[in-house]
């Protein structure tokens, strides 16, 4: 890790430039903040590089994050944009490379590296922040878990109406792996008895909270009465938007990139009260995960190679 201890806090705008986003570091160089000039914000944690906050121009939050949710490492952020890497879910003894890894893998409780901020020439309407993570970079016993040489690029990009997060995998070692990605996105919303996504229609999922069937969606909006814990492979490819719509109006357009699959999960009564870390109990009603990745099977990436995924979020 560089130790960037006499790097300034907010780094400085150019004479002459309209205003330009402001990028600070705080919480003891363990969180970085991006404001544009109009008003909207992100805020990174660098344990997971985990999206903790979005807000619009009217300071409006667009994620949703647990009251009671663990900061410091000692396991993943519930809420906010985590990172799943190398693995989804539990580890299975099925795939005996990630066998011994904890559940979603390793990326979301390493602390990563702050690698600077970018801007358009000139543009005041968006900044790009980019963090890193490379197998050199983890614990010596985390390494044990899984011990392949790899990089991990995540670029998070605030616009005015969008925010978009890319993450790059490079395999630098000699060994071929294996690996899962997730963005696992919670969107805060008003009433999860009124959401409703469309953009799944006919698309076959894997119904978790049924046994792991394999089922068909509807040609309607995917509703929730109940727990919901879904792996879809919609129909028409990852450019094709899904939808979030709340109380009968769109909120969210997300677009993804290289990404086949998307998770749908809320925890519901039961499960959010199993759960020492989600908070409020009742926080179900106001949160959806919509979560892009690429989980349904494995990526191999041998020597050299690199897969990149995507999503960007739209403001409705």
């Amino acid at each position: 890790m560089v130790d960037r201890r006499h790097k300034p806090s907010a780094l400085a705008t150019t004479p002459g430039l309209p205003p330009q986003p402001q990028v600070t570091i705080s919480d003891g160089n363990s969180r970085v903040s991006a404001v544009l000039p109009t008003g909207e914000s992100v805020d990174i944690l660098l344990i997971g590089a985990t999206v903790l906050s979005w807000k619009d121009a009217a300071g409006d939050e667009k994620l949703w994050l647990s009251k009671d949710t663990k900061l410091d490492g000692s396991k993943g952020v519930r809420g906010g944009i985590p990172l799943v890497f190398p693995l989804f879910g539990p580890a299975s003894p099925n795939h005996e490379a990630t066998s011994k890894l904890p559940q979603h893998g390793l990326a979301r409780t390493a602390r990563w590296e702050f690698l600077g901020k970018s801007t358009s020439e000139g543009s005041s309407s968006s900044v790009k922040l980019d963090f890193g993570l490379s197998s050199e970079n983890i614990p010596d016993n985390t390494q044990a878990l899984w011990p392949y040489k790899f990089g991990l690029l995540y670029s998070v990009t605030l616009d005015r109406e969008s925010l978009n997060t890319t993450l790059v995998i490079t395999n630098d070692g000699d060994e071929s792996f294996d690996c899962q990605m997730l963005l696992h996105t919670y969107f805060n919303i008003k009433d999860i008895s009124t959401v409703e996504i469309t953009g799944l229609e006919d698309a076959k999922y894997i119904d978790k909270v049924d046994g792991a069937k394999t089922k068909s969606e509807a040609s309607s909006p995917v509703a929730f009465s109940g727990e919901t814990d879904r792996i879809y492979t919609p129909s028409k490819g990852p450019g094709h938007p899904i939808i979030i719509s709340d109380s009968g109006q769109p909120r969210f357009r997300i677009v993804r990139d290289n990404l086949d699959q998307v998770v749908v999960w809320n925890p519901w009564i039961e499960k959010a009260q199993a759960m020492s870390d989600f908070a409020p109990k009742d926080g179900y009603k106001n949160m959806v995960c919509v979560e892009a990745g690429s989980v349904d099977g494995w990526q191999k990436l041998d020597k050299g190679d690199a897969f990149e995924g995507a999503q960007t979020i739209y403001l409705s």
